[in-house]
């Protein structure tokens, strides 16, 4: 079986090469970019496995590529990989859909370990879903945008359609609340008290709800979280 393809992201010369030789010398093939226009082309289009992504670059920072690959890759494993190690830094990574995080300076041996965890924990990531339906409402997740016949009716965030999208990969399955927060927002839900993924379901249950029998879209189960209802139809990508 061949091994998975790892693209780097960096615009500084010997760290990338640095980056390119323990990534080869391990086995896996590799393709590489300089600058952040660069790199989100290769992202967005070449057959990758795992992205490196550094968060100062030319061209475009880290994140708004980040922001982009969510958007239209979302079940592409992404390391960060940067300088700047602030808590800030960190959190906004990881909340905005990065699967891991490494601080410069790192061993090659760190490097590869955490690029073996992320690959191996990578099937567990939702298999894509180009849209879902219940009656006449289709919620298209490549566009994000609710439709009711034939027009366009309301417009869905990323995070809104991070939820469906998580939900449908997972149809017939209650998914808690903590599963949602790793999952969707990429966050530790270890100790941490929040509303955050009421008050989103909350509100996307709003938007779909039209008029008023597509609320039922997405069904509390009392005691474990939520999931979607058993009539929706899931059309995958």
């Amino acid at each position: 079986m061949s091994q998975p393809t790892v693209l780097v992201i960096e615009d500084d010369t010997p760290i990338r090469r640095g980056l390119v030789d323990a990534l080869q010398f391990a086995g896996y093939a590799v393709l590489e970019a300089a600058d952040g226009r660069r790199g989100a082309v290769l992202a967005i289009e070449a057959t990758i496995d795992l992205v490196l992504l550094d968060v100062m670059l030319p061209g475009r920072d880290g994140f708004s590529i980040l922001d982009e690959l969510r958007r239209s890759r979302p079940t592409l494993p992404v390391i960060m990989v940067t300088a700047r190690g602030g808590e800030d830094d960190r959190v906004r990574g990881l909340v905005n859909g990065a699967d891991d995080y490494i601080i410069k300076p790192f061993s090659a041996r760190e490097l590869l370990a955490r690029v073996e965890a992320v690959l191996r924990r990578s099937p567990e990531r939702p298999s894509d879903v180009r849209s879902i339906r219940l009656g006449n409402t289709i919620v298209r997740l490549d566009r994000g945008e609710i439709v009711e016949g034939g027009a366009a009716r309301s417009t869905l965030s990323q995070r809104e359609c991070g939820i469906l999208r998580y939900l449908a990969a997972n149809a017939g399955r209650a998914i808690a609340r903590d599963e949602l927060l790793h999952r969707v927002w990429g966050i530790d839900p270890r100790g941490v008290e929040t509303r955050t993924v009421d008050m989103h379901v909350a509100r996307l249950r709003d938007k779909l709800a039209g008029n008023g029998r597509e609320a039922e879209m997405i069904q509390t189960v009392r005691g474990k979280g939520y999931m979607l209802a058993a009539e929706v139809e899931v059309d995958p990508a």
